[in-house]
């Protein structure tokens, strides 16, 4: 698979891989502490750029020091 892809997720799916829960997602983009969702075919239908997603975690994991 090519790297320059992009592929989005759901919410389920930002939920299982960060183990955050919907509210606590959704007051991290508010507080501009998460990356924001991109609107799909309406606004009730949202999804992330999993690289986007993957970079969050990334940088919580090299905030800890667990390297």
């Amino acid at each position: 698979m090519p790297q320059n892809q992009l592929h989005v997720i759901r919410l389920n799916t930002v939920k299982a891989v960060t183990g955050l829960s919907r509210s606590t997602i959704y007051a991290l983009i508010k507080a501009g502490k998460f990356p924001k969702q991109i609107q799909l075919t309406s606004a009730r239908c949202v999804g992330w750029l999993e690289s986007d997603v993957m970079e969050f975690i990334t940088s919580r994991i090299n905030a800890s020091n667990i390297q």
